[in-house]
């Protein structure tokens, strides 16, 4: 596993005639929503076409760390360096129209169409549904999000990027109180599914699926940790669309499309991912993924519950499949750069993966890599850029021994070493 250190402007696309983009956390524009990704932190956001009244801010809906937008609270990732900027309608911001039609730092109120501001879960909306803060060890901060327990014995089930980037979890059961260390059983990032398992759990209520589907017009709730205060919500809303797709490209990370997606009109918001959608049979529909913010309505985005549990059914059976990892993945600890022509006396010299800079207490350390080396070989296989590299460690697991080559930056020499990678923050 990597981490990329620079991050572009990307185009992302879904099915009706908006234009999305992803920007870099701490250089979003004024009505972008910053949230904590791991590394490679990205916030979404969304101009709307000459049909559009309004532009709107697309984000994954995930953490603490959340940054400048319209309607959510400015502020920086605990332990981070990255903070948000000011926008109408949360606190600290100028007065102006945010989710919920608050002015002055409040978001309360009620939204159009019908769509009501979240207010407090019941003990019945509660009930399987528990709030996860992660602990990103190598960044030395924390995020937040939810997730829900599809089995008494603690298997939950939430969006992959609540716990991306994390070293260690801790999940509440709401309806309890009780709190549990989790383990990653393994992720799908292209799909953004991830499924945990609580240590030491039992007898635990988990949330009802439903079997019938949604249409469009249908009324929903979407539950969740808002905000990462730890406190449940519940926002009311409806189905406004099925079926919808989006696709998203980042420098280094390849095209990532979810597809199936349930839209809704919910007061949804950062920390509410990996949340429960119900019907109104208190059913679970979908998964929180991705709010708008900026504009009346908020337009959000749930992952088609059955379509979440093909995959995480591939997850615990340990058949896994393409874009699936389980467990931990292998980990180096290196950060990459974008260039491939090294720097020092490696610069220019040959191709390979460039090395932005190496983190504490991994193998990068003690196999002597520094920022500038250009590592040119895994495991005897030559590698010619960051996007190789990654892809060569995909295919170790922690504990493996693999041999290294690199140009040094410092004289220019060729050099190797065999190390022994741990196991890395969740994929």
């Amino acid at each position: 596993m990597t981490e990329q250190t620079t991050h572009q402007p990307v185009e992302t696309h879904r099915s009706s005639p908006r234009t999305l983009r992803l920007v870099v956390l701490g250089i979003a524009p004024a009505v972008a929503l910053a949230v904590a990704l791991g590394v490679a932190a990205v916030v979404r956001s969304a101009t709307e076409d000459t049909s559009a009244s309004a532009s709107t801010a697309i984000s994954t809906a995930n953490g603490t760390a959340q940054g400048a937008a319209y309607g959510f609270p400015g502020g920086s990732k605990d332990g981070g360096a990255q903070s948000g900027g000011a926008a109408g309608g949360w606190s600290g911001g100028p007065a102006g129209d945010a989710v919920g039609g608050g002015t002055d730092g409040s978001s309360s109120g009620s939204t159009a169409g019908g769509v009501t501001s979240a207010v407090a879960a019941d003990a019945e909306q509660e009930v399987g549904v528990v709030t996860i803060v992660s602990t990103l060890g190598y960044e030395q901060a924390t995020s937040a999000g939810t997730g829900m327990a599809l089995t008494s014995d603690g298997l939950v089930l939430t969006n992959n990027h609540v716990i991306e980037g994390a070293t260690s979890i801790e999940v509440t059961v709401e309806s309890t109180g009780a709190t549990y260390t989790a383990t990653v059983v393994g992720t799908a990032p292209d799909a953004d599914v991830a499924v945990l398992q609580l240590e030491g759990a039992s007898g635990l209520a988990t949330v009802t699926i439903d079997d019938d589907g949604v249409a469009v017009g249908d009324a929903i709730t979407a539950i969740g940790n808002a905000e990462g205060t730890g406190d449940l919500v519940a926002a009311v809303g409806v189905v406004t669309a099925l079926d919808q797709t989006m696709t998203a490209t980042t420098e280094g990370a390849g095209t990532e499309t979810l597809d199936g997606l349930v839209e809704l009109q919910a007061d949804v918001v950062s920390g509410d991912s990996g949340g429960p959608v119900v019907d109104a049979e208190g059913e679970v529909v979908g998964i929180t993924t991705a709010a708008s913010s900026g504009s009346w309505v908020t337009v959000a985005y749930a992952i088609d519950i059955q379509d979440a549990l093909a995959i995480a059914e591939l997850i615990e059976s340990g058949e896994g499949g393409t874009g699936i990892t389980l467990g931990y993945p292998a980990f180096l600890g290196v950060q990459l750069a974008s260039t491939t022509t090294g720097s020092g006396a490696s610069a220019g010299t040959t191709s390979g993966a460039t090395i932005a800079g190496v983190i504490d207490g991994t193998p990068a350390v003690t196999a002597g890599l520094a920022a500038g080396d250009v590592i040119t070989s895994v495991g005897g296989v030559a590698v010619s850029s960051s996007d190789e590299l990654s892809a060569a460690l995909d295919g170790f697991q922690p504990g493996d021994e693999v041999a290294l080559t690199w140009l040094s930056a410092s004289t220019g020499a060729t050099a190797s070493a065999t190390v022994t990678l741990v196991a890395g923050p969740a994929d």
